[in-house]
């Protein structure tokens, strides 16, 4: 898909939509991955590309020597979108490593510390941040300095003028990967700075050598180009419909795509429309009660075949039950996806029919995607967060 011809529209009428920039942002998504791929694959291009040397051998060893060790732990974290990136990754790294990995969101991790942070356990600090200046994204670096003497921290973002870019500038105990400009989005929602930190999140942590995840993101690039061509003008009819709530389910680690393809839906409809994530098994016991015929259920398919057994059955009980009034599944298996990729890395394609979606159901409602929140109460970097000292561990 070109750039003049975005999400089954043109430049010219996404301007005037006031959405260019969320559209062009989705739409790049795919030649911004293949600029990681090269990097992971050749140092001496990650300059080129735009990325700093955060992927050089050394740093990753320093990285896979700390999640190698069963007595320390792994705390991935990030506000709002930049938390489910973590929620995408936790499971499969715990699985993979030694160490315990988990997932944990700076706005609890700030307010919270406590139930967190050992200072006698050895600790990675993986913090997601497409700007890098929200208050909660130093604030809480801050905090496990002085709380976790000896931790290491892994800053992935977006903005090399941002303040968590700088944080480690001629620190010992800091490895910064900054991504390619293009990644640091200008709409007000994120959509290639979310899909680009989870896969270098991803490539950077698993065990897998560079070269493996550079073809996974390969694979992914293409898959994402065909799907974006093919289903264009499909996902701007389903994005169109007269819609007052939407629900999104995936189990395991798509339960955090989930939660971010809800929370895009939020934030581009004003609201307006409102959306829940949820488990495909848990969605029986109780929020399958907001069900009417305004809303779509859209399913995100495991690569699992256990796990698919119950996502079949719970949508043959939505469309036998009728009370939705549209069901929809995004079936990576049955659409080209390779085998080999976990949900996790599927995710990354996954989530262009939800942005696609949150894209068109704004401009169904006459917002401007770019920014659906002129008056200034919801902001694209957070405002207003007063950050409080908290006692000794």
């Amino acid at each position: 898909m070109t750039m003049t011809q975005a999400l089954d529209l043109a430049s010219p009428q996404w301007e005037a939509l006031g959405g260019q920039h969320t559209a062009r942002e989705i739409a790049q998504q795919p030649a911004v991955w293949r600029q990681l791929a090269a990097a992971l694959l050749n140092e001496e291009k990650s300059e080129a590309a735009g990325i700093s040397a955060g992927i050089s051998a050394s740093n990753r060893a320093r990285l896979h020597a700390l999640l190698a060790d069963p007595s320390a732990q792994a705390i991935l974290t990030g506000a709002g979108t930049s938390s489910f990136i973590g929620e995408l990754a936790a499971d499969g790294l715990n699985g993979a490593w030694p160490a315990q990995v988990r997932a944990v969101a700076t706005t609890s991790l700030l307010s919270h510390p406590a139930l967190y942070l050992a200072a006698d356990k050895p600790l990675l600090l993986v913090s997601f941040a497409r700007s890098g200046n929200s208050p909660e994204s130093q604030a809480v670096v801050d905090v496990v300095r002085a709380k976790a003497p000896g931790a290491l921290f892994l800053h992935i973002t977006c903005n090399a003028e941002g303040a968590l870019a700088r944080d480690g500038d001629g620190r010992s105990d800091t490895i910064t990967l900054l991504l390619p400009p293009a990644t640091c989005d200008r709409s007000f929602a994120m959509t290639s700075s979310f899909t680009t930190m989870l896969l270098a999140a991803l490539s950077l942590l698993e065990p897998a050598p560079l070269a493996q995840a550079a073809r996974r993101i390969e694979s992914l690039a293409v898959l994402a180009d065909r799907w974006l061509d093919t289903f264009a003008a499909e996902w701007r009819e389903l994005g169109s419909l007269p819609l007052s709530r939407i629900v999104y389910l995936g189990g395991a680690a798509l339960e955090g795509l989930a939660q971010e393809a809800a929370l895009k839906v939020l934030e581009l409809t004003a609201g307006q429309v409102l959306a829940m994530p949820n488990t495909p098994l848990g969605f029986r016991h109780g929020p399958k009660s907001m069900l009417n015929r305004d809303t779509l259920v859209v399913l995100f398919h495991s690569q699992d075949a256990h796990a698919r057994l119950y996502e079949h059955d719970l949508l043959a009980e939505l469309r036998r039950d009728q009370v939705a009034g549209h069901v929809a599944a995004l079936d990576g298996s049955a659409l080209g996806a390779p085998e080999d990729l976990s949900d996790a890395w599927l995710a990354a394609a996954y989530v262009l029919l939800a942005q696609t979606l949150a894209l068109h159901q704004s401009v169904r409602l006459g917002l401007t995607p770019d920014n659906p929140f002129p008056d200034g109460t919801v902001n694209r970097v957070v405002q207003g967060v007063t950050v409080y000292a908290h006692e000794a561990i």
